[in-house]
């Protein structure tokens, strides 16, 4: 398996891996030392092996002078570890460690899985797609746009454990009252999200008028905590607890990364979302979000767009329908652990 670089890129696969392990398939990791990916997988016991990997540039900066050098390193070490381990399979959960672990996959006739996560493929996948004898999607929309007969929708693999959450828990670990104002959770990701962060500080007052507030400001964020009020609990990033805050919160305000929103969706949270806007992306988490307010999932408010009133207006007009956008979310729940694992065992099964 490799994935790096957000948490998104980490937790399908550890979903996975958990759910392989139920027929004896081990699984084991590539990725860089000094990623977000190594600390997290490590702490499992999965077995963890040194790639390097550039990042894959839209635009040039001096970086991207190095990227073919660190590529070509990350190919000859993927090469290393597939002849010493032997895997059946390598399953590449997009993002920029997925190209070297690809080619190297090719190079060795090591049957290659990859998985787009949003409604469009990102770089990454379409460099990687010629190398792949399969491509697992998220959205059936996005099939289209992928060559036929290689890609299949299986939705995006969602840990079991998220499931289970207690929201009785969840009030302990944060200290929150449970007979109190509903909550707000307001999530940036893994690598936080600027803009949210400035909005819970900018509008704090008035935010704690209408509700109590769980802030996952960023393990990778500059952020400093600057309220220590009560109802206010800030968190940089959530591992184990993360069940019992998602069964305690009333609401979510977030970015549009494809494995959370289709967290919120399976476990039908209503969610406001913020996507990261085009200069700072190649626009994916725009088209998640259209597409979720769209099937009446989420409801979309664009970074450009917050403002005391429409921030406000937009959390307001969700709690207020939430038994709504749940029902919504109810007919169009899926997780894609099981059908992603089917066909890793599928391509395991022709290796043998």
């Amino acid at each position: 398996m490799t994935g790096g670089g957000t948490a998104g890129h980490i937790f399908p696969n550890l979903a996975l891996a958990d759910e392989l392990k139920k027929d004896g398939i081990a699984c084991e990791y590539l990725g860089r030392p000094y990623g977000i990916e190594a600390g997290i997988v490590k702490e499992t016991g999965m077995p963890f092996h040194n790639m390097n990997s550039g990042r894959l540039h839209r635009s040039f900066d001096l970086d991207l002078l190095r990227t073919p050098i660190r590529m070509g390193v990350g190919v000859f070490q993927g090469i290393y570890h597939i002849l010493k381990h032997r895997p059946g399979a390598i399953f590449c959960k997009g993002g920029f460690m997925s190209w070297p672990a690809a080619v190297a996959g090719w190079l060795t006739y090591t049957p290659v899985i990859l998985h787009e996560s949003d409604l469009t493929p990102g770089l990454a996948n379409k460099l990687c797609a010629p190398f792949a004898n399969r491509l697992c999607v998220t959205f059936p929309e996005t099939l289209k746009h992928l060559p036929e007969g290689k890609a299949v929708y299986t939705g995006t693999p969602i840990r079991e454990s998220l499931t289970q959450g207690s929201r009785e828990k969840g009030f302990e670990l944060t200290g929150l009252d449970p007979k109190g104002k509903p909550v707000l959770m307001v999530v940036g990701g893994s690598l936080g999200a600027g803009a949210l962060n400035d909005a819970v500080d900018q509008y704090f007052d008035l935010l704690m008028e209408h509700f109590q507030i769980l802030h996952l400001y960023g393990s990778y964020s500059d952020y400093e905590v600057k309220h220590h009020a009560k109802g206010y609990f800030p968190l940089q990033f959530a591992k184990d607890e993360l069940p019992d805050l998602f069964a305690m919160t009333d609401l979510v305000l977030s970015r549009a990364g494809s494995n959370a929103i289709n967290e919120f969706l399976l476990l039908k949270m209503p969610n406001v979302l913020v996507p990261l806007p085009t200069e700072n992306s190649r626009g994916d988490q725009i088209l998640n979000a259209e597409q979720f307010e769209a099937q009446g999932f989420s409801y979309l408010l664009r970074q450009e767009d917050i403002t005391e009133e429409s921030l406000m207006k937009a959390l307001e007009t969700v709690y207020t329908n939430r038994d709504r956008y749940r029902k919504a979310m109810d007919i169009k729940a899926k997780n894609g652990t099981k059908e992603v694992a089917r066909i890793i065992k599928k391509q395991l099964k022709k290796s043998e």
